[in-house]
């Protein structure tokens, strides 16, 4: 089945079309910074040379319909018609307590998740946009929500309860919700299929590391305990998010600085993390080569960073009494040696021993084991892939099919 995924930011669209019999992307694209005076509008077909240009791109109405002229273009032959498209899934951050599973997107949906919007305030609100743009310009097709959070809802209440007032989650639901499920997913089902390693008997621990970060201790294949909370503002310091902190420095704040709280909130969102413990930059990229040249606050941000890592995976060693694997993926968790090896590093007590010279040279885009033959815990570096997590879950539901191969 040919399906689009659909992920949407404030002032983007990105998307991959996707054949989900053989699990290959046709095209994969993007439309960034709609409504500003130049759109910059980025095509890839499978096996063909990338595309660019810019220009006005409006709303996100018109960004679907600027990635449905480029699909239905003659010259690039990759669909005849919009019909050839049998269903759109989209990348849902939150979805609250409300859905455990993918669901068809009908009015009810909609309403449940425009409800979650002071829950994920930077991304649901987005992502309904995205929906809504989706539905007008292919209206005759299966709509499918795929939520970050949905994973998570194995979490057992040890582990989602803060220590608060019960009547606050009874009224509320203010709990832990946890996110980046779908990679978390993937992930951990890569590594069984590629270990054959029996799902019910093997506990892994996956480190999503990008601009959003989030560790997930995963048990018998269900998830147990994430890093990431009530919003996808907590756990780990990340990009620009402050992750965890002790609450009374919220009401400290606001008294010494004067802050009202919309400030606060876009204070902790998008001017803390890696960019404000630095004060240069939120890219990891960056604060490593700042650090190599002597920036002492850029080693401090990544030293944070690195000890956030292993202090997760060391309490979810302890939590689930052992870990067979500890798995990196997203931008940072694939593509750094350097955080890897930080990460980690004095852990071999726990048995978990990093092999240098595997991790240094293993090849980008590829699964990769970087753990000595001597590891109790294994190591691997497994590339995500989200948006083949949605395409199938999309597939699944379109065609009322029980059946999935991530199961």
């Amino acid at each position: 089945m040919l399906v689009l995924v659909i992920n949407c930011g404030s002032s983007s669209v990105k998307y991959n079309l996707i054949q989900t019999e053989d699990e290959k992307e046709v095209c994969s694209g993007m439309v960034e910074r709609i409504g500003a005076v130049t759109a910059i509008i980025k095509h890839h077909p499978a096996n063909s040379p990338k595309t660019k240009l810019t220009k006005f791109v409006a709303n996100h109405s018109d960004a679907l319909q600027e990635i449905l002229n480029y699909l239905l273009d003659e010259d690039n032959a990759i669909i005849k018609t919009p019909d050839d498209i049998k269903a759109v899934g989209h990348r849902v951050v939150h979805g609250g307590e409300m859905f455990k599973d993918s669901v068809l997107i009908d009015n009810i949906v909609k309403d449940a998740i425009e409800q979650a919007f002071d829950l994920a305030p930077l991304h649901n609100p987005p992502n309904l946009k995205g929906i809504e743009a989706a539905e007008e310009r292919l209206p005759n097709i299966p709509h499918v929500a795929v939520f970050d959070t949905a994973f998570h809802h194995s979490l057992p209440p040890h582990a989602y309860l803060y220590g608060i007032p019960n009547r606050l989650y009874r009224r509320h639901k203010i709990r832990r919700y946890g996110f980046h499920g779908t990679s978390h997913y993937y992930v951990s089902r890569q590594y069984y299929k590629l270990t054959d390693k029996p799902k019910a008997d093997t506990k892994v621990i996956s480190c999503h590391l990008g601009n959003g970060a989030s560790i997930t201790a995963i048990d018998g294949g269900d998830s147990v305990d994430t890093s990431m909370g009530f919003t996808p503002l907590s756990g780990m310091v990340m990009g620009t998010r402050s992750g965890d902190l002790d609450p009374s420095i919220l009401f400290y704040i606001i008294e010494k600085e004067e802050l009202q709280l919309n400030s606060l909130h876009s204070m902790l969102n998008r001017h803390s993390g890696l960019l404000g413990l630095s004060g240069y930059a939120s890219d990891m990229r960056d604060l490593i080569a700042e650090a190599n040249n002597g920036d002492r606050r850029c080693q401090q941000a990544i030293d944070v960073f690195c000890y956030n890592i292993k202090k997760y995976v060391g309490s979810y060693m302890a939590t689930m009494n052992g870990c067979d694997a500890i798995l990196f993926t997203a931008g940072i968790g694939e593509n750094s040696a350097y955080i890897r090896e930080k990460g980690l590093e004095n852990l071999e007590v726990m048995g978990i021993e990093l092999d240098k010279e595997r991790n240094e040279n293993a090849k980008r885009g590829e699964i990769t084991k970087i753990s000595t033959d001597s590891s109790a815990t294994d190591i691997y570096i497994v590339p995500t892939n989200e948006e083949l997590v949605i395409a199938i879950d999309a597939a699944k539901i379109a065609s009322a099919s029980n059946q999935s191969p991530w199961v």
